[in-house]
C-alpha cells in the first residue's frame, strides 16, 4: 500500500539524525536551561527514589509514586533491553555502549521534565483517578487566549490520536515477539497469544490503581531476575570486565576494526547505534510514560520527576549496561556463525548451558508482557482524553484484539516500522512543546528546590535532624 510505504520511508529517515538532533540535543537545551538540578541535587533525587520505595506517598493523586515509576518502567524496560543491545555492539562494536549511556544522561533531563509537566498539568477524570501527558501539558503552552496556547491544543489532540492509533502495530507486535519466545521453549502461539491477551485485559481494564498494582509487583521481580543472571554470567567472565570496560571507552571515538565473528564498525555506525538505542531504550521525549507518572500520589510536579530520573537510570544505566558486560565479557560478539539477534542467547548459554535459552525466553516473555499492560493502558488513556471514558472502555478492545492478531503470527519487520513512524509524528509536537514550556518548568524547579520550609529545604533540614 502505498500510504504503509510512505510511513514506512518516514520512519527511516527520521529514525536517524533527525530524531537524534531532536532529542539529543534538544535534551542538552533542556537540561543547560534548567541548571541540571537531576545531576546536582543526584544523591538526593537517588534517595527521594530507591531510597524511599516502600515509603507512603504523601499529596494528591491516584497511586503510590513508586507503583506510578514501576508502571513507566513496565513499558520502557522491553524486549529491546535484552536484544536491542546485543544488535548495537554486534553493528556498532563495544563503543556503542558508550553512546548508549550517554543518551541516558541526556534523557534524564528530557524525562524529568516529561514527568514534572504531566504532573503540574493532570486531571481528575469522571471516575475520579488522576491523568495526564503531553496531551494535557501540550494545551498549557503560550497564554490563555493566544494563538500559540490554541496551536498547543491541537497538538494535544493530533499526539493523543497518532498515540492511540500507533499502539495498535506497537502492541501486535510486542505480542509477535512474546509468542516467539513461547515458541523457542516449544509453548504454542495459541496458548501464548491468548495468556497474554487475557492478562492485558485483566489488568488494563481495571484502572490505573490495578495496572499500578501488578506493575509495582511484576516489574521489581522481572528486573531483579534478569540482573541475578546477568550478574552471574558477569562474575563468571570477571576477568574480562577490565578490558570489556576499556573497549567501551577506546572504541567510543574511533571504531573498531573486524575481528572473528564480528564485521568491524567505523565510527558513524558506533555512534548510530549507540544513540539510537539509547534513546529508544528509555523513550525520552516520546512522552509515553507520562500518563502512569501522572497519577502518582505527589505533594509537588517536581518531585515525581525524579522518578523520571530514576526510570531511565534504571532502564538504561543499569539494565542496559548489565546487557552490554554480559555480551562483551563472554566474548560471543566477535564469535563466527552467531546471529546478532541470538546473540544473548549464546552469552547465557556459555554460563548456564541449555538453560540459557529458556532464560532468555522467560525474561523477554516477561518484559514484553509488562510493556503490553502499560501501552494498552496509555492507549485507553489517550482515547479517553479525545472521546470520553466510555469510548476509552470499548477502544481497549481493539489493543486486546491486537495482541491476539500479533500473537498468532505476523511480520515484525512491517510492525515495527509502522510503530516507529508514528512514534516519530508524536516525538515533535511532544518535544516542541517541552522547549515552550520551560519558562514554567524551571519555575517549578526553584519553587522546589528554593522555598524555605518546604519540598528540598525540609528534606535537607529533616535530614540534619535524624543525625
Amino acid at each position: 500500500m502505498v500510504i504503509v510505504d510512505a510511513l514506512i520511508a518516514f520512519a527511516n529517515w527520521f529514525w536517524g539524525i533527525p530524531l537524534l538532533l531532536l532529542c539529543g540535543v534538544g535534551g542538552i537545551v533542556i537540561g543547560v536551561y534548567c541548571g541540571f538540578p537531576w545531576f546536582k541535587h543526584f544523591g538526593y533525587v537517588m534517595s527521594q527514589t530507591f531510597g524511599k520505595m516502600f515509603s507512603k506517598s504523601s499529596g494528591e493523586g491516584t497511586v503510590s509514586a513508586f507503583a506510578a515509576a514501576c508502571s513507566a518502567l513496565a513499558s520502557a524496560i522491553g524486549a529491546s533491553n535484552i536484544v536491542g543491545v546485543p544488535v548495537a555492539i554486534a553493528l556498532g562494536g563495544p563503543g556503542a555502549v558508550f553512546w548508549i549511556e550517554i543518551m541516558a544522561f541526556i534523557g534524564m533531563g528530557t524525562k524529568f521534565n516529561e514527568v514534572v509537566n504531566a504532573v503540574a498539568y493532570r486531571h481528575q477524570n469522571d471516575e475520579g483517578e488522576y491523568v495526564g501527558g503531553p496531551f494535557y501539558y501540550l494545551r498549557q503552552v503560550g497564554k490563555e487566549g493566544s494563538v500559540l496556547r490554541k496551536i498547543g491544543a491541537i497538538c494535544g489532540s493530533f499526539f493523543a490520536f497518532m498515540l492511540m492509533i500507533e499502539l495498535i502495530p506497537s502492541l501486535a507486535a510486542q505480542a509477535a515477539s512474546a509468542t516467539q519466545q513461547g515458541v523457542a521453549i516449544g509453548i504454542p502461539q495459541i496458548a501464548i497469544a491468548i495468556v497474554v491477551a487475557a492478562i492485558t485485559a485483566f489488568t488494563v481494564i481495571g484502572g490505573a490503581k490495578r495496572v499500578g498494582e501488578v506493575c509495582d509487583k511484576l516489574v521489581p521481580i522481572m528486573a531483579a531476575f534478569y540482573l541475578v543472571g546477568a550478574l552471574i554470567v558477569i562474575i563468571k567472565n570477571a576477568a574480562m570486565i577490565p578490558a570489556a570496560i576499556g573497549s567501551i571507552f577506546r572504541y567510543a571515538f574511533t571504531g573498531h576494526a573486524a575481528m572473528g565473528g564480528f564485521a568491524g564498525a567505523a565510527v558513524s555506525a558506533t555512534l548510530r547505534w549507540g544513540l539510537a538505542r539509547g534513546l529508544y531504550s528509555n523513550e525520552a521525549g516520546f512522552g509515553t510514560t507520562c500518563a502512569s507518572h501522572a497519577g502518582a500520589v505527589v505533594d509537588h510536579p517536581v518531585r515525581q520527576g525524579s522518578w523520571g530520573v530514576f526510570e531511565v537510570f534504571m532502564d538504561t544505566t543499569v539494565v542496559c549496561t548489565m546487557t552490554a558486560l554480559v555480551i562483551l565479557t563472554s566474548g560471543v560478539w566477535t564469535e563466527e556463525g552467531i546471529e546478532t539477534g541470538a546473540l544473548a542467547q549464546a552469552a547465557y548459554n556459555s554460563v548456564f548451558g541449555s538453560f540459557g535459552l529458556y532464560f532468555v525466553a522467560i525474561c523477554v516473555f516477561l518484559f514484553v508482557l509488562s510493556t503490553m499492560l502499560a501501552c494498552a493502558f496509555y492507549g485507553m488513556k489517550q482515547a479517553e482524553f479525545l472521546f470520553g471514558v466510555k469510548f476509552s472502555r470499548v477502544w481497549v478492545w481493539v489493543y486486546i484484539a491486537a495482541c491476539i492478531v500479533g500473537g498468532m503470527g505476523i511480520d515484525l519487520g512491517v510492525l515495527y516500522s509502522l510503530t516507529d513512524a508514528f512514534l516519530g509524528v508524536i516525538i515533535i509536537p511532544n518535544m516542541i512543546g517541552l522547549f515552550l514550556l520551560l519558562p514554567k518548568t524551571k519555575k517549578l524547579v526553584n519553587e522546589y528546590y528554593n522555598t524555605p520550609g518546604k519540598y528540598y529545604l525540609a528534606d535537607m533540614a529533616a535530614k540534619k535532624g535524624k543525625k
